[in-house]
Order: structure tokens, then C-alpha cells, then sequence
């Protein structure tokens, strides 16, 4: 029978490889279900499992907690979906403030496939779609391991990673932005909005642009999507109308990418995140929502 010291240490152990594992558990958990806060409770259910399992083998630790870790989102996700039908306006994903690329690289293991563009995209996939798709693209999984995640063939893996990737890119095809050219129209976009500058704005964006407002029925926001170049602008130029005195616009990393940070006297607001191509504003996500903002802090 093990002593109690043995047991302990059996239990500092396990404890540590679980916390070696946890920022990519994170990441996978993130990335599904657009909530850090979310990711953090399925997180912290899947070490609850790990801590009542024994393992035959340590080195199938990263294949069980993954695939505990994915089925655990993916029913949250089926759940959450049915809950997001009767949320008030546009659904956004739980934006992430980050002053450092280098710490969502640490707390998120990679900071490949944050964008909030890329994060909205991925809600058209099925629960099992953005599972495949995530590991397979993301995290650089093979399809027999998938394939064991989601309780299915490696053919069968193979089929659902590629209509994934397939819906992914004609939702969102890729385009090569340099870091330079998000900054650059984002300082363009809070120059125009500060001036009232309607032809300012109308040369950033694309003829297509739409705005989405998550202020989830908690803040005032537009309840559909806003779309096209003038009503955009002049969607945004009403706004700045109605600011409050000591409202301020600052620069901030928003999913590791160039955004912006509302306050009212100095109480964060709203964040707004930019999709970029071409030269050109593509889309704006606005997160109003108070229950979003503060949990997505890092």
C-alpha cells in the first residue's frame, strides 16, 4: 500500500504534467466556443476528470485530456447554440485585450487563429466541424488522432477537416495584412471618426463593410448588422454624436491584432475589432456587452 507521501507526490505529479498541458487546453477550448471564461470552466472540468482517472501510461495523458477536453465543448457548444437563438442582436465571440502578442502566445499556446474575423467564421461550422478543423489546422493534430477525439474514422476525419477548411475559406479567404497595414487603418479609422469625417471613413472601408453590436440586451447597440460603406459611416458618425462627454478612443491589441478601446470616464465601454484585406476596413465586430468585456482581460 502507498504511503501517504508516495501519494502525495503521485498527486503533484499528475498535477504538474496537467498544468503543462493547460495552455493548450486553453487554446482548443477558446477557439471553440469564443469565450475565455467559458473555456476556463471546461478547463477546469476536464482536470476534475483527469484528477479521478489513472492513466496506464503517461504518455497518454495529451491524447485523453484532448479528447475529454473536445467532447466537453463540443456539447457546451451544442447547448450554447441553442441559448444563442434568443440572445439579443448580433452574437460576438468574448474579445481578448492583450497587450502582448508573446503572453496570448503563452496563455493561449499559439497565437495563430485568434481574430475575432476568423473566431466569427468558425460559428458557421457545425460543433464537430470546428473541432476537426481547429485541431487539424490550429494545433497541427494528425487524423487518427481526430479521429479518436471525435469517436470516428480516419477517412471519416479526413472528410470533415476539408469541408470544414473548404466552408473556413470561402467565409473567410486568406489574405496576407502586415501588422504595419492593421495599424495604420486602424489610426486612419479613429482620425476620421474624431473629425466626423465622412469621406474619411468611406476611404478606408470596402463597398460591402457591415458593422455587428453584441450588446447582448445589456448595452444599447444595434440589434442587426449594419451594412455597406455609407451606412456604416454614417452609422459610426451618429455614434460619436451621441458620445457622452468623457468618452475616449485608445489603441489596444484586441485578439493580437490592432483594435480599439472605448471608455466613458475612464469604465471600459465597448472594444472594436477590424477585419482587414485589400487595403480596406472588411467588417467591424463591436463588443459592448459588459458580461463579455472585463472576463476577456489577460
Amino acid at each position: 500500500m502507498p504511503s501517504t507521501s508516495d501519494a502525495a507526490a503521485d498527486a503533484g505529479g499528475k498535477a504538474a504534467r496537467f498544468e503543462a498541458q493547460r495552455p493548450r487546453l486553453v487554446g482548443i477550448a477558446y477557439r471553440m466556443l469564443g469565450s475565455l471564461s467559458e473555456a476556463e470552466d471546461m478547463v477546469q472540468e476536464t482536470y476534475l476528470r483527469w484528477h479521478r482517472t489513472e492513466l496506464a501510461e503517461p504518455a497518454a495523458a495529451r491524447a485523453w485530456l484532448t479528447t475529454t477536453l473536445t467532447r466537453l465543448c463540443i456539447d457546451h457548444l451544442r447547448s450554447a447554440r441553442a441559448r444563442r437563438e434568443s440572445y439579443v442582436g448580433p452574437w460576438l465571440p468574448e474579445p481578448l485585450l492583450i497587450d502582448d502578442g508573446a503572453q496570448a502566445a503563452a496563455r493561449l499556446e499559439t497565437a495563430e487563429a485568434l481574430s475575432m474575423a476568423l473566431l466569427m467564421v468558425l460559428e458557421t461550422l457545425s460543433p464537430r466541424e470546428r473541432a476537426a478543423f481547429l485541431l487539424h489546422d490550429v494545433f497541427d493534430y494528425r487524423h487518427d488522432e481526430i479521429a479518436g477525439v471525435l469517436g470516428t474514422s480516419t477517412s471519416n476525419s479526413r472528410q470533415i477537416v476539408k469541408r470544414a477548411r473548404d466552408r473556413v475559406h470561402a467565409g473567410r479567404p486568406r489574405f496576407a495584412v502586415s501588422d504595419a497595414e492593421r495599424v495604420r487603418l486602424r489610426d486612419r479609422f479613429m482620425a476620421a471618426c474624431d473629425r466626423a469625417d465622412l469621406d474619411g471613413l468611406l476611404a478606408l472601408f470596402a463597398a460591402d463593410i457591415a458593422i455587428a453590436s453584441d450588446g447582448g440586451g445589456k448595452a444599447q447597440a444595434a440589434r442587426n448588422v449594419v451594412r455597406g460603406a455609407d451606412k456604416v459611416a454614417r452609422f459610426l458618425l451618429g455614434l460619436m454624436r451621441k458620445a457622452p462627454p468623457g468618452t475616449t478612443w485608445t489603441a489596444a491589441r484586441i485578439n493580437t491584432e490592432p483594435g480599439l478601446l472605448v471608455h466613458i470616464d475612464g469604465m471600459l465601454f465597448a472594444s472594436f475589432a477590424f477585419d482587414v484585406a485589400d487595403g480596406r476596413i472588411q467588417g467591424i465586430a463591436a463588443v459592448l456587452n459588459p458580461d463579455k468585456l472585463p472576463s476577456g482581460k489577460i
